[in-house]
């Protein structure tokens, strides 16, 4: 369902809960940054109505998921700050072709794989995490997750045929393995 071709390694789960704070703060920041890609997409793409109003929920979503994540940090006494982003999405952006309607597609894709990928992690956090409430926050996210993965898919149906979507959302995922394996092993939700 997520369309990832490889699994999260072991390794990351436990990078994940020894630089806990640090993963915290970058899942803020991913909420913050996924909210302002799809607002970016819907003044990119003001002629294209079929992804006007998912993307505007879908902003709207994400900037909720960094209210409760920062919420989330206060109650652990977790100041939230600026971060060297891990580079695992400008990487996978670098796969992006550049002529219309292709770079809109594959921005799409990417941004589903990107959705997938958290999706993934949130749930092997929500196994692995002792504090219950952090716990219960990834558990609770898993569905939304899904379900925006599933929505870029969509969106990029919205503008290709399906058989064009799906022949590159593989070759975009292969992509994405790679740049997985070849991310840096620091403590985020993409590394």
């Amino acid at each position: 369902m997520l369309n990832l071709v490889t699994p999260t390694d072991s390794s990351w789960v436990s990078r994940a809960l020894v630089g806990l704070d640090e993963v915290l703060i970058d899942h803020a920041h991913c909420e913050k940054k996924a909210a302002s890609t799809a607002l970016s997409l819907l003044f990119r793409y003001p002629e294209r109505r079929a992804l006007l109003e998912p993307l505007s929920k879908l902003a709207r979503e994400e900037l909720q998921h960094f209210e409760l994540v920062l919420r989330h940090l206060d109650r652990l006494g977790i100041r939230f700050h600026r971060q060297l982003p891990s580079p695992y999405a400008g990487e996978l952006m670098r796969a992006i072709r550049p002529n219309e309607p292709e770079r809109a597609v594959d921005k799409l894709l990417c941004l589903s794989l990107i959705e997938a990928r958290s999706c993934e992690r949130m749930k092997l956090l929500s196994e692995a995490l002792e504090d219950r409430t952090l716990r219960a926050l990834y558990a609770g996210l898993l569905t939304s997750e899904a379900r925006h993965h599933q929505t870029y898919v969509d969106l990029a149906r919205a503008i290709v045929p399906d058989a064009d979507v799906r022949g590159r959302l593989r070759e975009l995922a292969k992509h994405e393995a790679a740049v997985l394996a070849a991310s840096p092993e620091m403590p985020r939700m993409h590394a």
